[in-house]
């Protein structure tokens, strides 16, 4: 960490201290970012940022609140200060609210390999964006374009707190896409495709992945609707993700000591296909969730929450372990605005032993998603409904593009029959290879 971000939170806990606060913890965030923006290969903009925000959370007795600021000058830390306390002495009483001790605070921080030193020009990055487009529109039935973009960041977090921890890591970011439009019989499609990665080597080739957002986008032409009925349904490791998320979020220590999960009374249990394994791992290398503490200053560590298709644990940060009667899993996460809640880092379901072509292989009709919009999803009930796009499956092949359709579940019979394919794409936070569902009702719109 930087001398000044060291100084910085370190006068803030003290002053925080200083007027009255039995327990404080701060978040320093330093974020720098350049992007640009063509169309139809004309540069449309170029944006450059650099941005410091300000997290802090005073304790009194056992009332605590949390405010931000992105002004960072003695006067604007001293009204924070000042307001914290004053939100705090009026905030009702949270016996589970609490700062780690030190007994429980990360020591030994490892190296989560996750900042990339690479400095981009503009000019680079008007060269990736211009290349993916280009690519794109090269495709005859490319009729217009939404543009290119291209990005890098980097991020410094430091945290503190009055109990004597203090600790840093930095995060880099870069990036490429491009939006594309089709027309046939007066109907429009449209589609993308996108490289992201903590480092910039890891990145694909601009004109691979302008190709790859052409074909996506003519392949919708010509969308029917889909049959109703109840059928298998395959999600693209592009959305499935959206499952581990959904998973992760029905074994949330706080919807846990809540009672709103219908995995609730769960653990120990087999609540998901024996092919199916959800890892949290902070520590994975070159990943944009990776972190070398949690928003608490708790030591993290990977983690199979549902191992096998069994419910091992859940995501728990102080508050709600101590609701529960259990021990904190280093899961917190953190705003700057707001307490740290449970929640992952990097998450993923495993890879499987299939191919996507064997998991489509048997199926006679089904419904191949690459594409989900709107979402009703009950966590309380599992029950699952959202619009969705993509291309029907006849004699395990794909064949024409779908469009405006429904499909409609229920969370814990889904997680039973998921099959998992051998696709996953690792570079995100969030991730998951292609996934199976033997049966979910399908509307045709």
């Amino acid at each position: 960490m930087t001398d000044t971000n060291q100084i910085t939170i370190e006068d803030v806990l003290a002053l925080a201290k200083k007027s009255g606060a039995d327990g404080a913890d701060a978040t320093l965030a330093k974020g720098t970012g350049t992007s640009v923006q063509i169309r139809l290969g004309a540069l449309e903009s170029v944006e450059q940022a650099d941005d410091y925000q300000l997290g802090l959370r005073v304790f009194v007795g056992q009332r605590t609140a949390s405010v931000s600021t992105s002004k960072l000058d003695k006067d604007s830390v001293g009204l924070l200060v000042e307001r914290a306390i004053a939100m705090a002495k009026i905030a009702p009483e949270d016996p589970f609210a609490r700062l780690a001790d030190a007994s429980e605070q990360a020591t030994d921080l490892p190296d989560i390999d996750c900042f990339d030193a690479t400095e981009l020009t503009t000019e680079r990055l008007r060269e990736l964006a211009e290349s993916c487009e280009a690519a794109a529109r090269d495709n005859a039935n490319i009729s217009n374009s939404e543009g290119g973009s291209a990005s890098q960041s980097t991020s410094e977090v430091t945290i503190a707190n009055s109990n004597g921890f203090l600790g840093s890591y930095k995060r880099s970011s870069y990036g490429f896409s491009t939006v594309v439009l089709a027309e046939q019989d007066g109907a429009m499609e449209r589609d993308y495709d996108y490289s992201a990665a903590v480092f910039a080597e890891d990145l694909d080739d601009p004109t691979e992945i302008g190709k790859s957002a052409a074909d996506r986008t003519v392949a919708r032409l010509g969308a029917r609707k889909a049959k109703t009925g109840s059928f298998p349904v395959i999600f693209d490791r592009r959305v499935s993700r959206s499952l581990a998320g959904h998973l992760a979020s029905a074994i949330n220590g706080l919807s846990i000591a809540r009672g709103t999960s219908f995995l609730k009374d769960s653990l120990g249990d087999v609540v998901t296909n024996s092919a199916i394994s959800l890892i949290d791992d902070p520590l994975r290398p070159r990943s944009f969730g990776s972190r070398a503490f949690d928003g608490e200053t708790l030591p993290v560590a990977r983690r199979a929450l549902i191992d096998a298709g069994t419910l091992t644990g859940w995501f728990l940060d102080l508050s709600s372990a101590a609701q529960l009667g259990m021990t904190p899993t280093g899961n917190a996460g953190r705003s700057l605005s707001g307490p740290p809640a449970p929640g992952p880092s990097n998450l993923l379901i495993a890879n499987g032993d299939s191919s996507l072509e064997a998991l489509i292989g048997d199926i006679q009709d089904g419904f191949y998603v690459t594409e989900l919009m709107g979402s009703s999803v009950s966590l309380l009930t599992g029950d699952y409904s959202r619009g969705a796009g993509g291309f029907w499956i006849e004699n395990g092949v794909i064949t024409y593009p779908v469009s405006e359709a429904t499909i409609a579940g229920n969370l814990r019979d889904m997680f039973m029959q998921m099959t998992p394919a051998d696709d996953i794409d690792l570079r995100q936070s969030s991730a998951a290879p292609s996934i199976r569902v033997d049966s979910l009702m399908v509307a045709g719109g």
